[in-house]
């Protein structure tokens, strides 16, 4: 059966997507690849496909390694769901259901093995490789997450690293990398950590229309959130799932109570709960609709859910690869999702501390303010957010028309309303004048607050405690504002013209950058703050409309729609798995609209393959014909 067959048959789709094609028949032909394509792209179908064809030729069994106990349960779930041999191997399984598992392994039983990097480079686990690669029953590897191997990746595992043994020990065993988030740095290093130098790189596009892009000033961020998630996703009988990062574990519950307690359904997610809770928490945001899990970042990487409608960020994340990873978990279904983010000066202090006080070497330290730069350049943007996000990651931003490069996308908050832009310029000579004023009377250093404080001629305890109100710079400043003020320092530390000591209590100093900037030979501009009600109303359409069908439907086939959801729902419940593993929302809205009277009918609808429609088939046309 070839990968078109497999496709249509067992998966229930009429074409590939993208590159897949070109992945799977490369894959399929026993070559190495590497595979960059955005969350929701369809990675999976770009292993599982091949597996299913070289078993079906003789090769034996594909093993999948992937980091996540519930990701493994859930693939492995959808795979059974369409009638693929698959297992998984890891600490959720008692001693007699492994062995079970190991039993049907070794008699070919399985098409495709799920395991965690750290089971499968186990002596145990080797030995029963080399015995499948003895027969002839070794086909195919394949590294999900594979950015986890690099120290330049956004969530390193050091385990990752001893998958080089795969290489080393079955070369003629053909491998393949997959990740959705990797920069030209991250991408270099999995190659070389992984031995893919003669594998084939497919790169897709990282661009994710779907997803509206804003960033907002941090002012008070709970509040902020709170208006967010009212204006933009609940309804008067409706909420949309969405996730909330934050850095810490308090802040987590803090949030969580707080969304509870206005009325938004909110669960916590982080390391500091017991490992029963974290895992029912997850368990309940995969298969009920309208949750918000408000996490750190343990939560979400490997999360499939496809109906995320926002994920908000209450804290910057460290890199860009991260927040586009995070960022990625919303929209999975193509439908508008929204990526929301607050961040202040206090985000960018906390991080430039945290990247200065870790153990790691200078050079290491350095990348990572690169990285850090990055992301504030993206924050602190006044133009197309998009253009920038996919600039990053060394792509330019084209019109799907011709090709031509796009400077504005329409679904960011600076296309939809461009900012007033405001220089700068003066009053970042003026913070950095009286930083070294202040340095230069008192031989002291002091926190940003304290620096507002004398630009402005605020008279406070401290300032006239240290003198601070008889220096030259004292109040020229006062026409700026604070929240212009804090703009400006952010922008100063962005570019490096100004630094933090983290040591003493993040008192400001001046840098070598700082030089360009006082002598005016460096301009600063920065956005104006402004109020956006064009583009919340925008947003909220869009948002609001998430909750019909992924298609536009009659009364009567919305009521089909809503009738095989909750059949679906009841399904899902019966077999321990989240609705979408049975069929997507795109397949049920494709049938509520085709109103099919019999299975020859249902058979040419994506999303339903030989064997979903023979254990399902029936059960649809019973919905479906249930009177409107």
């Amino acid at each position: 059966m070839n990968p078109q067959d497999i496709l249509r048959e067992v998966f229930g789709y009429g074409a590939f997507r993208g590159p897949q094609e070109a992945i799977v028949n490369h894959v399929c032909g026993g070559g190495d690849a590497l595979v960059l394509m955005p969350t929701g792209g369809g990675k999976s179908l770009c292993y599982q496909i091949p597996a299913i064809a070289r078993q079906r030729a003789g090769h034996g069994i594909t093993i999948v390694v992937s980091p996540l106990i519930a990701l493994m349960h859930d693939q492995v779930g959808a795979l059974h769901e369409a009638g693929v041999e698959a297992a998984f191997l890891n600490s959720s399984l008692s001693g007699e259901e492994a062995n079970a598992v190991e039993q049907r392994l070794r008699r070919g039983d399985i098409t495709l093995l799920y395991a965690a990097p750290e089971r499968i480079t186990t002596p145990r686990f080797l030995a029963q490789l080399d015995m499948l690669h003895e027969q002839g029953q070794l086909s195919l590897f394949a590294i999900d997450e594979a950015h986890c191997v690099s120290q330049w990746g956004h969530d390193f595992r050091p385990e990752y690293r001893a998958l080089t043994v795969l290489h080393e020990r079955y070369a003629g065993v053909p491998r393949m990398a997959l990740t959705a988030t990797a920069d030209a740095l991250t991408r270099a290093d999995i190659v070389e950590r992984l031995q893919l130098e003669d594998a084939q790189q497919f790169v897709s596009s990282f661009d994710r229309p779907n997803i509206r892009y804003t960033i907002v000033e941090k002012k008070d961020a709970s509040t902020q959130l709170l208006r967010f998630i009212q204006r933009e996703h609940t309804g008067p009988d409706w909420q949309d799932s969405g996730i909330v990062y934050c850095q810490s574990r308090k802040r987590v519950e803090e949030v969580a109570k707080n969304l509870c307690d206005a009325g938004i359904a909110a669960l916590p997610y982080h390391a500091g709960l017991d490992g029963a809770i974290r895992q029912k928490h997850q368990n309940r945001f995969l298969r009920e609709e309208g949750l918000v899990m408000v996490a750190t970042v343990a939560f979400g990487m490997g999360i499939d859910k496809p109906d995320v409608r926002f994920v908000a960020h209450l804290d910057m994340p460290k890199n860009i690869e991260g927040y586009y990873q995070e960022t990625g978990r919303g929209g999975r279904d193509g439908q508008a999702a929204h990526a929301w983010m607050a961040y202040g000066l206090n985000d960018v202090v906390n991080q430039r501390r945290m990247i200065d006080e870790s153990p790691a070497g200078e050079d290491f330290k350095q990348v990572m303010r690169g990285k850090l730069d990055a992301l504030l350049a993206l924050a602190e943007a006044t133009d197309c957010r998009r253009v920038r996000l996919l600039g990053y990651f060394g792509e330019t931003y084209q019109s799907p028309e011709n090709g031509a490069p796009r400077y504005t996308c329409g679904n960011c908050d600076n296309c939809l309303n461009p900012p007033d832009i405001w220089d700068g310029t003066e009053a970042a000579r003026m913070l950095l004048s009286t930083i070294y004023r202040v340095k230069q009377q008192s031989g002291m250093s002091f926190g940003a607050g304290h620096m507002m404080d004398i630009l402005r001629g605020k008279v406070t305890e401290k300032v006239t405690q240290y003198g601070h109100d008889k220096l030259s710079t004292f109040g020229i400043g006062a026409h700026f504002s604070e929240v212009q003020l804090r703009g400006v320092l952010r922008q100063l530390i962005a570019i490096g013209a100004l630094g933090v000591d983290a040591q003493a209590f993040n008192t400001l100093y001046l840098t070598e950058a700082s030089r360009g900037v006082l002598k005016g030979e460096v301009t600063v501009r920065l956005r104006a703050s402004v109020s956006t009600p064009a583009d919340r109303k925008a947003k909220r359409t869009a948002s609001g409309a998430a909750k019909a069908a992924p298609i536009a439907l009659d009364d009567a086939g919305q009521k089909r729609y809503d009738a095989l959801k909750a059949w679906r729902g009841e399904v899902a419940r019966s077999h321990n798995l989240p609705a979408y593993v049975i069929f997507h929302d795109a397949t049920l809205a494709a049938i509520a609209q085709a109103e099919p009277h019999d299975l020859e009918a249902l058979q040419g609808i994506a999303g339903i393959g030989a064997k979903k429609l023979e254990a399902y088939g029936d059960e649809v046309l019973r919905v479906v014909g249930l009177p409107a």
